[in-house]
């Protein structure tokens, strides 16, 4: 550290050596009046024309943080109402759903109850038209047992008697007896 400064002191001294002994760190009032001549000069010249056009485009730019600050807040209102929006829209369309799958749900429960009440109508009619029909052939098939028992009871009836008995008297006679012995 000491070699520094007597390199400063060296340097200082052959300063004041070559202008005439005036050191460069001397203070000098004709050159401090031009240094604020100067200064003065050009800090009107840029309070005139340089600051005017920097506070303007300070302004500017702050005016356009701003307006894009604003900008971002109203989308993000615009965000959050149409968040809410498709909220509101989806809860409607779930409860929609809901409503419409239980009206489908009842609506499926009534046609099933219709077809099994159909089924069951169809299944009676089918029942008591099996039963009409059984009642009709039972009918029938008496009818003929009574009427080939009348024929039978007339050809051993012929045959004993040893004549031929055609007349309608006598089948009438055979079956009013043949009925009797039914209603037994």
């Amino acid at each position: 550290m000491g070699t520094v400064s007597g390199v400063l002191a060296v340097l200082l001294a052959s300063e004041e050596g070559a202008s005439g002994g005036v050191s460069m760190f001397t203070p000098q009032l004709g050159l401090i009046a031009w240094t604020w001549i100067v200064f003065v000069i050009l800090l009107w010249a840029l309070s005139k024309l340089a600051w005017p056009m920097i506070l303007g485009l300070t302004e500017k730019r702050e005016r356009t943080i701003a307006d894009s600050l604003a900008e971002a807040a109203r989308l993000n209102a615009e965000a959050k109402a149409n968040a809410a929006e498709q909220a509101k829209l989806l809860a409607e369309a779930r409860t929609q759903s809901s409503a419409f799958l239980a009206t489908a749900r009842a609506q499926a429960e009534k046609e099933t109850a219709a077809a099994l009440a159909t089924v069951k109508v169809e299944q009676e009619e089918m029942i008591a038209r099996a039963r009409r029909d059984i009642v009709a052939e039972r009918e029938r098939a008496v009818a003929e047992i009574r009427a080939e028992a009348v024929e039978l009871s007339l050809a051993a009836a012929s045959k004993l008697i040893g004549q031929k008995l055609d007349s309608a008297a006598d089948r009438e006679i055979v079956t009013a007896y043949i009925a009797s012995i039914g209603a037994k």
